[in-house]
């Protein structure tokens, strides 16, 4: 059984994050949660309600880690020009994915999971808005730093950002010698531009 100071409550969130990293969302028991934790059956429902609600709250735990690398990593160089810290950023959503491989296969496997739960993609949902916020904050701070102003929303940046590190993030799981570094993606995003320039005409 775990010993620890935490409570019985965070017992179960630290379990259950295990067992989405070791298990994965569909094969995780209650018992395995049970066992982990150092808890009774009973503590899952009195705590989260619920297997199900337990495994959600796990999921959200790992999102948010990932997030809080990303706000890390930017903190880290406040003052730096904003092609800087985008691609501190990328480094640490991109570079990081062998690091954060077992979180990654937890929060992968919970996509498919959500198309057939409503909960849990009301939950993942509300997760990835909050996500977007702390982006879009991040995003504006960053320009006005800098005196630029953003010609889209900074939303819209922040989500575009979050779908290419999700991209990247399956193509890494499937083939992780052929996944673009951070650095890489920079340099592909600057030879963007000329495709993405006004028509002259």
């Amino acid at each position: 059984m775990q010993q620890s100071s935490e409570s019985p409550r965070e017992r179960l969130l630290t379990a259950a994050v295990a067992c989405l990293q070791e298990k994965g969302y569909a094969h995780t028991t209650a018992r395995d949660l049970a066992t982990a934790s150092g808890t009774h059956l009973a503590s899952i429902g009195y705590h989260f309600g619920g297997k199900e609600a337990l495994l959600n709250a796990a999921l959200a735990e790992c999102f948010r880690t990932w997030t809080q690398r990303v706000e890390q990593a930017l903190s880290a160089a406040p003052a730096a020009h904003p092609r800087d810290q985008l691609k501190l950023a990328l480094t640490a959503m991109i570079d990081a994915f062998d690091e954060m491989r077992p979180a990654i296969i937890g929060c992968v496997e919970a996509f498919p999971a959500a198309l057939r739960s409503v909960q849990l993609r009301t939950q993942l949902a509300a997760h990835l808005a909050e996500t977007r916020q702390s982006g879009a904050a991040l995003i504006t701070w960053s320009c006005t730093e800098a005196g630029l102003d953003l010609p889209v929303p900074a939303e819209v940046m922040a989500s575009i950002l979050i779908a290419l590190s999700e991209g990247l993030m399956l193509q890494w799981l499937l083939d992780p010698a052929s996944t673009p570094t951070a650095d890489q993606v920079l340099q592909a995003l600057g030879a963007l531009a000329p495709f993405l320039a006004p028509d002259p005409q």
